[in-house]
């Protein structure tokens, strides 16, 4: 055996029962230079069954380093056995008799000492009758040299986490106290040792012995950390064959396989666990939270409504995240009422909103023109210490100025300002639009000039507002100042604010005003509207500019809203006989006049049918 252990070539020993497979050393020149020998060995024996079982054992010598200098191979060292793993597979062979096979992996160090070869030889003969359990070990019989295997080479190291796991072995326990054990793989796990935290779980399932519910709740964070989710779903699955699965377990799962396979793939998860009525004893509320944040990813607001109605009827009291979820999910799918409910429940229930719920709730209410509501949760952030931020208190702004509160308005304007928030062209807007649906359009101007003046936000839509209250108050001075303005500020004017430009000047009946702001509005290539024609000709009928109002009809596709318009002018002007042949011409286009049209020319053909009969009548 020393001889065959000497030469370089690979060999197998096939007898009876054993069968062994040897790797060569690689050397390299040198004192210190390090060779490796690899061991693999089998050891057949029957065991007396009735199943007629054969057990097989496989050995392996694992990458054995020795200084050369001071090797004196294999008969001349010391064996200390530091540790044996068992792994348990099971075969089918031929005649489908399942075969168990024990695969034992044994990592020794080797001791070389200093003596002459015969000596140490038959001292390693010795030892080798017993094996690492000391046993003995079975005879060697006779053996047969097998010189095929030189290119045998001995499994690599796996350096992928996957493959690491997979090369776990179990370990034999002396350790048999399950608590004990259970620590020991808590702090594994919480150690992220995924391999040694496995390993201590396959032994203790393999001797029969059942982690704490604590300990493989950490194993499933472990393993899910490490992106291992086939291992995790073995695990769930122990965990729900032996009944110590908890809300925290299905919790960990949803997650995984919503992050891995898609929200859906969750869902349907949780719909199968929902539906088994044993697994149903084990879900707290925290297993709903999971699935209602995972119907907010989809935007899914149906199915969160079901499941809300679901935790009511298991009658499990929604916790603070639970409302925090269910509001903000309604609120971002505009279905607001629903949030004002789910809101209204958690007061009922005693819970305190989070801060992200009540900017929610204020979006929410104000959606639902619900501003009272809005301004109470707002005061009650106020007196709870917290801190609104700028989008709630422009919501709140904009919608008490909605609803013509406008010192309410201006009120949250100056808290907003203590806050600390700096005013935005949302918050100037909304002040703005607040004093022009109020009538008050001298503040709204005034406002706008303190505005201009101290802020760099001045947009087209301040300007638009500021050119409205100037229509409403007749100011086309003021509104063609602030149109200059904007044209030399660079800003991107549109039609609208010719519009309202042009809509001042027919309230001051400026109809010559009109028509030079229209022939600037064509200068500056910006189309003109329906609204624009509109506005320009009902200021020429006050102007009686009748030709222009021709012109404008020739110069426009045919409309029958500005047909409408021009004939309902001249007959409030007395041109009634150029409103009749308007009305031809309007007919023969094919456009259907209004009702008040079609009245206004019944009117004017009845008084002219009447006038001959009453000549006719006077000459007799």
């Amino acid at each position: 055996m020393g001889e065959l252990l000497r030469n370089s070539a690979s060999f197998a020993i096939i007898s009876d029962r054993v069968g062994c497979r040897y790797q060569p050393c690689i050397q390299s020149r040198g004192r210190n230079s390090v060779c490796y020998r690899c061991f693999y060995c089998c050891f057949y024996g029957g065991l007396a069954e009735k199943t007629c079982r054969r057990h097989v054992v496989q050995c392996r010598l694992n990458n054995v380093p020795m200084l050369a200098h001071q090797c004196v191979w294999f008969g001349c060292s010391q064996t200390k056995m530091s540790r044996m793993n068992l792994l348990f597979e099971s075969n089918r062979i031929d005649n489908g008799v399942n075969v168990p096979k024990m695969i034992t992996s044994i990592e020794s160090e080797m001791v070389c000492e200093d003596a002459d070869d015969n000596g140490s030889i038959q001292e390693g003969n010795e030892e080798l009758g017993m094996d690492s359990l000391g046993q003995n070990s079975p005879p060697w019989g006779n053996f047969v040299v097998d010189q095929s295997l030189e290119n045998f080479t001995p499994p690599s190291t796996c350096s992928n986490r996957k493959d690491t796991v997979n090369d776990c072995k179990v370990q034999l326990l002396e350790e048999r106290n399950e608590e004990e054990l259970s620590r020991r793989m808590l702090i594994l796990s919480r150690s992220n040792k995924v391999r040694s935290a496995l390993e201590l779980f396959r032994s203790m399932k393999l001797s029969g012995l059942q982690p704490s519910t604590h300990a493989c709740n950490s194993l499933l964070c472990c393993l899910l950390r490490n992106e291992l989710l086939d291992e995790a779903l073995r695990t769930f699955d122990f965990m729900k064959k032996n009944e110590i699965v908890t809300g925290h377990s299905y919790s960990l799962m949803l997650k995984a396989i919503a992050e891995t396979q898609g929200c859906d793939a969750a869902l349907n998860m949780f719909e199968e666990l929902d539906g088994d009525s044993e697994q149903k004893k084990s879900f707290d509320v925290i297993v709903y939270n999971t699935a209602i944040s995972i119907c907010g990813r989809l935007n899914n607001w149906i199915e969160t409504e079901r499941l809300w109605r679901r935790i009511q009827e298991n009658g499990y009291i929604g916790t603070q995240i639970t409302y925090s979820l269910l509001v903000s999910i309604f609120a971002r799918c505009n279905q607001n009422e629903l949030a004002v409910d789910a809101y209204n429940e958690m007061i009922q229930n005693g819970l305190e909103p989070r801060d992200d719920t009540i900017h929610a709730m204020i979006s929410a209410c104000i959606k639902e023109e619900k501003w009272d509501l809005a301004l109470s949760i707002f005061q009650k952030m106020l007196n709870d210490g917290l801190k609104p931020n700028p989008v709630a208190c422009n919501a709140l702004i904009n919608s008490l100025g909605k609803a013509g509160e406008v010192k309410l308005a201006f009120k949250i304007y100056d808290i907003m300002k203590s806050l600390g928030h700096t005013p935005d062209a949302f918050t100037w807007n909304s002040l703005l639009g607040a004093l022009y649906r109020a009538n008050q359009h001298a503040h709204a101007l005034h406002l706008f000039e303190r505005i201009r003046e101290n802020s760099s936000l001045v947009n087209v839509h301040l300007y638009n507002t500021a050119l409205m209250s100037c229509q409403k108050l007749g100011s086309w001075d003021r509104a063609l100042k602030l149109l200059w303005q904007m044209e030399v500020s660079g800003l991107l004017f549109s039609t609208a604010s010719y519009n309202l430009v042009i809509g001042a000047c027919e309230t001051a009946r400026k109809a010559k005003v009109a028509l030079q702001v229209y022939d600037h509005m064509i200068h500056q290539k910006c189309v003109p509207d329906t609204f624009t024609h509109l506005s320009l000709i009902r200021s020429c009928i006050w102007g009686s500019l009748w030709a222009e109002v021709e012109e404008i009809l020739d110069r426009v596709p045919p409309n029958v809203s500005l047909y409408n318009a021009v004939i309902h002018g001249m007959c409030l002007r007395g041109k009634v006989e150029s409103a009749k042949k308007l009305y031809l011409r309007m007919r023969k286009s094919g456009l259907k006049p209004d009702g008040k049209t079609r009245a206004l020319m019944l009117q004017n053909l009845r008084k002219d049918q009447s006038k001959p009969k009453r000549l006719s009548y006077r000459r007799r």
